[in-house]
């Protein structure tokens, strides 16, 4: 099977680049950076720290967004988005892990879930730049998300804590029986 090349395309510019390159290019967009100008004009702009965060699918790499986060936004809000966003299908259990810590959204509330902590917490109390964690949803059939913080910096306050900057473009994924862009997939097929 030919090994397709994971591209995505910038919010900002509308430009296709590569998973591994669209880091890179974020860092540089000179539209990106225009806005972000554009938006300090204003004498009296309220500034935050956000995030620059990658999320991708576990053992999916193929799938990834890149999203920029308010730091003061809690793992609650970005379960909640995650699930808006990827995931929600029937209100399952959810969970992050970051530095051998589990935050959950019911943390204790189930008896073998006596170690988790809540997810009422600020990210910029638990990550930082270079740092990986782990997302499960649904934990009787699994979906694991792979997190990274790519970088913290200054921006404007938006109203939106979240915002998704980058992401993969739907891959082409061939039929087994005519070879034509699929249009029904197997979830357990696809591991």
């Amino acid at each position: 099977m030919t090994r397709q090349t994971s591209k995505g395309m910038c919010t900002f510019c509308h430009s296709e680049f590569s998973k591994s390159g669209m880091t890179r290019h974020l860092g540089s967009c000179e539209q990106r950076a225009a806005m972000q100008a554009e938006a300090e004009i204003p004498q009296k702009v309220q500034k935050t720290r956000a995030f620059h965060l990658v999320v991708e699918g576990y053992r999916l790499p193929m799938y990834w967004m890149h999203l920029e986060v308010s730091a003061g936004t809690t793992l609650a809000m970005l379960d909640h988005f995650l699930r808006g966003t990827w995931l929600e299908c029937c209100g399952h259990l959810s969970a992050f892990t970051i530095g051998g810590v589990r935050y959950s959204v019911d943390a204790a509330l189930y008896e073998w879930d006596t170690d988790s902590k809540n997810m009422q917490v600020p990210l910029d109390k638990v990550l930082n730049p270079g740092q990986t964690c782990s997302y499960e949803y649904d934990f009787g059939s699994t979906t694991e998300l792979a997190l990274k913080v790519i970088s913290e910096r200054e921006v404007v306050a938006k109203k939106k804590a979240i915002e998704i900057i980058a992401r993969n473009t739907l891959p082409m994924v061939p039929c087994d029986v005519c070879g034509k862009p699929a249009t029904h997939f197997c979830n357990q097929c696809l591991y």
